[in-house]
């Protein structure tokens, strides 16, 4: 697990960018997973303002609420359509479909998919409670893409998006653990004070379905990027893995 501590929040989704643009500079075929919520968002104002040629680039969406259309405001359809798709081209677009007669069975059609074209590098961020996509504490480390039902807090943290609590959906298709650790690369990035305490446990503790994100130890190749303050309850771990020169020289580069 490679670290890199910026020192703010769009300093780390500038170096997080960077090691994207850099992976897509090649003409051949590349699939990169994608998120969403508030992490990526000032990366994908990067990639519009950039006019990152996607067209070779096929995305793969983590997860969606169920109940909710792709048309629905609130829908991650329509956060990447607004956030990313309406202004760069991609090959081809994938997610899951919220509005399914069987959701059971898209998850299982999803899983297919994601496996068949194979992931390049999936971009991530954490939640508070440590869930990567919505694999909430508990999952199963060996999880395929399935329907789960979302804690109260993550539907709490999600309600800024939303006009209630009662408005946030209690239940999502989210690729699993196991489905992203497929992922040839990953890219996490973490900022805020309030993702603190996950990212303290994600590199410092034992893999443990109490905090999801810590199964990325196990993974060959993932670099985490952080700001500061995300990374203020693991300095010393950080500073023992010499990531604070990494960081700098990263800064410089980039």
């Amino acid at each position: 697990m490679n670290i890199l501590v910026a020192n703010t929040p769009e300093k780390a989704e500038q170096i997080a960018y960077t090691l994207i643009k850099e992976r897509l500079s090649g003409k051949h075929d590349f699939v990169l997973g994608l998120a969403t919520g508030s992490t990526p968002v000032g990366m994908y104002k990067m990639f519009k303002e950039d006019r990152l040629d996607c067209r070779h680039v096929t995305s793969v969406n983590l997860d969606e609420y169920i109940g909710l259309a792709p048309d629905h405001p609130q829908s991650y359809h329509h956060f990447m359509e607004e956030k990313l798709f309406d202004d760069v081209p991609f090959k081809e677009n994938h997610l899951p479909r919220g509005d399914a007669d069987d959701p059971e069975a898209e998850a299982k059609r999803y899983e297919a998919l994601v496996r068949s074209i194979g992931v390049d590098l999936q971009l991530l961020g954490i939640g508070e409670n440590g869930h990567i996509a919505f694999n909430e504490p508990g999952t199963a480390l060996d999880a395929k893409t399935h329907v789960t039902e979302l804690t109260e807090s993550t539907r709490e943290a999600n309600r800024r998006f939303f006009d209630s609590i009662e408005d946030v959906p209690t239940d999502a298709i989210t690729m699993g653990l196991d489905t992203i650790m497929n992922a040839r690369e990953i890219v996490l990035v973490a900022t805020g004070t309030r993702k603190a305490e996950a990212v303290h446990h994600m590199i410092e503790s034992v893999p443990t379905i109490d905090w999801p994100a810590t199964i990325l130890q196990a993974h060959p190749s993932v670099t985490v990027v952080l700001d500061k303050e995300a990374a203020s309850q693991c300095a010393d771990a950080l500073q023992a893995r010499g990531n604070e020169a990494a960081a700098r020289f990263f800064s410089i580069r980039s």
